[in-house]
């Protein structure tokens, strides 16, 4: 019988090279593949990180080059404060003697001048004690020149010594009345020396004994005041200095004179500049903190200000020079920061840097030996093209 399976040697010859060629290829096509992918990948990355600037876009948009300076950085203790004037520069002020308030004009912010008149206030009790000064006055005349002539008299034995301490003693007396009188009028600012029956009042002025402002008014017309009440709060706002707080760890760094950058809560972006007038030594057993006395440096810049404004302060306490960038040179793109260097006249490569401390508008470059010290960098309008 014939065997239908076998083959001619020239079939099988013709499929074992068709084999061969199939394998063949497939091996070229296997190996040419990752090739041409690593080629577009680092074609892709370099165009990431190399941007081009026309002269047009870098004048419209006021870009700026530079290179990395010295800047001074210093080490800082911060607090937190607020704005205050000396004791001696505030006055609650209170009538000395009870009484109903006639008349008050005054609002919040008024400018007052020491001597003017806050309010007034009326009690019919005022005419009493103007009276008893002046019988007081009218007696202390009389009493004076028979105590002189009964001191004479005792001398040449011709009154006798009842008489003489009688007329002391009404004489000591009434002088001790009429000096006190006399002060209360002038607490009542009634001048005693003016007084006299046909100008007697029941109406007082209550007067300011500092120049400033008037920050608090609780007195309104008609209402009672008690000596202790307070009815109007004068500031002065001259001597307006810094007040600040720091923890006791910190008590070390802090001297006197040294320099302090002072910021508003809502306004962060300003920096005032003081220093350090006074530290004291006692700690606040409660908080574990020291209070720390500042004056402005511009003391034009108080001006600006108001006592019990809450500010944030940084006490600069030693200073060192670091190479640097300005802050709007370098980039935060997830925790890690990229500056722009220029390569040509148009193209800027994005580099990885690594920051440091933050001032003045400046952060230290810690990598600096990675850069040629002729590197020019983006120094304005590097942000967004990085970002972007």
């Amino acid at each position: 019988m014939k065997n239908t399976n076998n083959k001619s040697p020239n079939a099988i010859y013709f499929k074992s090279l068709l084999l061969v060629v199939i394998l063949a290829l497939a091996s070229c096509n296997s190996k040419e593949k990752p090739e041409v992918v690593t080629i577009d990948a680092t074609k892709t990355t370099e165009d990431v990180d190399v941007i081009t600037i026309t002269e047009n876009q870098f004048t419209s948009g006021n870009m700026e080059i530079g290179k990395i300076t010295k800047q001074p950085f210093s080490t800082v203790v911060k607090a937190n404060g607020m704005f205050a004037v000396p004791p001696e520069n505030q006055a609650d002020v209170s009538a000395y003697f009870a009484g109903y308030v006639k008349n008050i004009s005054l609002l919040p912010g008024d400018s007052v001048k020491k001597g003017q008149t806050l309010f007034t206030i009326e009690n019919p009790e005022y005419l009493q004690v103007q009276q008893d000064f002046l019988e007081a006055k009218g007696r202390l005349n009389y009493l004076k020149s028979d105590y002189e002539r009964q001191k004479e008299l005792m001398v040449d034995n011709v009154t006798s010594k009842k008489s003489f301490l009688k007329a002391k003693s009404e004489y000591t007396v009434t002088l001790a009345q009429y000096q006190s009188l006399k002060k209360r009028l002038s607490l009542m600012n009634i001048n005693p020396n003016s007084l006299t029956g046909e100008n007697i009042r029941s109406v007082i002025s209550v007067l300011s004994p500092i120049k400033g402002y008037a920050t608090k008014i609780n007195a309104t017309k008609g209402m009672y005041l008690n000596p202790s009440d307070v009815a109007i709060t004068v500031t002065n706002t001259d001597n307006l200095h810094i007040e600040l707080k720091i923890f006791e760890k910190d008590l070390p760094m802090v001297k006197m004179g040294l320099p302090i950058n002072v910021r508003l809560q809502n306004d962060m972006n300003k920096v005032y500049q003081g220093k350090v007038h006074l530290v004291n030594k006692a700690i606040n057993t409660q908080d574990r903190t020291v209070d720390i006395h500042g004056d402005l440096i511009n003391e034009d810049d108080a001006k600006l200000f108001a006592p019990g404004m809450y500010i944030e302060g940084e006490i600069l306490t030693t200073t060192q020079e670091h190479s640097a960038l300005p802050v709007e040179a370098i980039a935060n793109i997830d925790n890690d920061y990229f500056v722009l260097v220029k390569e040509n006249e148009t193209n800027y490569k994005r580099v990885l840097v690594k920051i440091g401390a933050t001032t003045n508008g400046f952060i230290q470059i810690l990598n600096t030996d990675s850069f040629a010290p002729n590197t020019e960098f983006l120094t304005k309008g590097a942000f967004n093209l990085i970002t972007e």
